[in-house]
């Protein structure tokens, strides 16, 4: 039995004013009777004309475009707390498209409180993660709020099923040849999906990258860049403070003259599914490798390894969508605790696609070549190590002594054949 449409009064839409989010707009108004407000978020994505996507929207049945620019709020509030905690999905994914949405949506959020709305809507697909993220922000942030998708409902199937219901509804859409891939485009990075991806043995075509150059045709000389952290954030490039949109952005300039930040990856969806998407992120990898350089020089052995295996649970919970819960303030919390001393300068060696370390320095090192050499110091008595040593290796030595194999594969098995069946 169809499922009954809930009664909708006003609706703000994602909008990006392309052809399916343009199409969405009559739809909405078609099926649900309701107004339609477009809300576009800037997250640097490129710049928007306003004026024209205002037009494109009013002329495909909305009662107003709303436009926020978030890169700074997205740089300083999204991505430096995720770049603090090392977060990385499945050892590859430096979750751009991840963190974004949590952003968007929250937006979202606001602007129904603004313009009166009882809904929202999305053009994200049944398939996909960005489902999820939408939704369970706007279930975290105001649950009274409607949620429509109509990627989950319509049965338009195909682009040209889009641009014939454009056509009938007077939507004004260009109809231009489309490319094989599925972008996603933000300040922190640029995804690739469909074409030729969808077979994960062909190799990425070097037309589809965008942002990077391919280190075949990257300068033959290195470039070293100087990054400067206080209390885990970075603050300057060069030794020029910049705000914290403003320095992804330097650093995706630079990094993509050298190609770096190129990573294809096979992943795992939060719907079951897996899919192979190509993703290019300059400025982020140049930025990740930096704090973990720095948080190798000031930070303790257990904190840093505790910290590690958080990163894969942060990571998980931005992924899957989880950004507005208790646990991930939880982690934010920690995190913060640790960044205290990652604080000082890194200094990286672009080359090619690679990264090199060509230097790091902070105030709060805990490396002290005095305490590493191995000569007699009052810090370290080499006489001393025996004695841990023998601490340290007393279970192994208990072990041996009893007769005991290392390895517990080698123990012995039970004998189930004196056991009768029934």
């Amino acid at each position: 039995m169809p499922k009954s449409k809930p009664s909708v009064k006003k609706v703000v839409l994602a909008y990006s004013g392309g052809l399916d989010t343009s199409v969405i707009v009559p739809w909405l108004k078609e099926n649900y009777g309701c107004e339609v407000v477009c809300f576009c978020a800037n997250v640097g994505q490129g710049d928007e004309d306003l004026t024209k996507l205002e037009k494109k929207a009013i002329a495909s049945g909305a009662s107003q475009l709303i436009f926020h620019d978030m890169r700074e709020e997205f740089a300083a509030d999204y991505l430096f707390p995720m770049l603090k905690s090392g977060a990385v999905y499945e050892h590859k994914y430096l979750l751009g498209t991840s963190v974004a949405r949590p952003l968007i949506a929250k937006h979202l959020v606001d602007v129904a409180h603004e313009v009166g709305a009882d809904a929202i809507a999305h053009g994200a697909t049944g398939k996909g993660n960005d489902q999820v993220r939408f939704e369970l922000t706007v279930m975290a942030l105001d649950p009274r709020l409607k949620i429509i998708a109509p990627w989950r409902e319509w049965d338009i199937r195909s682009r040209e099923d889009a641009i014939a219901y454009a056509a009938k509804h007077n939507v004004p859409v260009t109809a231009t040849v489309k490319s094989i891939y599925s972008r996603d485009s933000n300040l922190w990075h640029l995804s690739h999906e469909g074409g030729l991806l969808e077979d994960p043995w062909n190799e990425p075509e070097e037309a589809m990258y965008q942002i990077s150059a391919s280190p075949e045709n990257a300068p033959e000389e290195g470039e070293y860049v100087e990054i400067e952290f206080e209390t885990g954030v970075p603050v300057s490039v060069n030794g020029e403070k910049l705000s914290p949109a403003k320095l992804v952005e330097r650093l995706n300039v630079i990094g993509g003259a050298h190609g770096i930040g190129r990573v294809d990856l096979v992943e795992n969806r939060l719907v079951g599914m897996k899919s192979h998407g190509v993703y290019e992120t300059p400025g982020g990898t140049i930025l990740l490798y930096a704090h973990r350089e720095l948080e190798s020089l000031v930070l303790d052995h257990e904190t840093l390894s505790f910290k590690q295996m958080a990163a894969i649970k942060y990571a998980d919970l931005t992924y899957n969508g989880l950004w507005f819960t208790p646990l991930r303030e939880a982690l934010d919390a920690f995190v913060n605790n640790t960044q205290g001393p990652v604080t000082g300068t890194v200094r990286l060696k672009l080359y090619k696609g690679n990264l090199l370390v060509a230097g790091r320095r902070s105030k709060f090192s805990l490396y002290r070549e005095d305490f590493a050499t191995f000569g007699q110091e009052d810090v370290y008595d080499q006489s001393h190590a025996e004695g841990f040593i023998r601490l340290y290796g007393l279970s192994l030595k208990v072990r041996a002594l009893n007769g005991l194999p290392v390895s517990g594969m080698d123990m012995p098995k039970p004998d189930y054949s004196r056991f009768k069946r029934d």
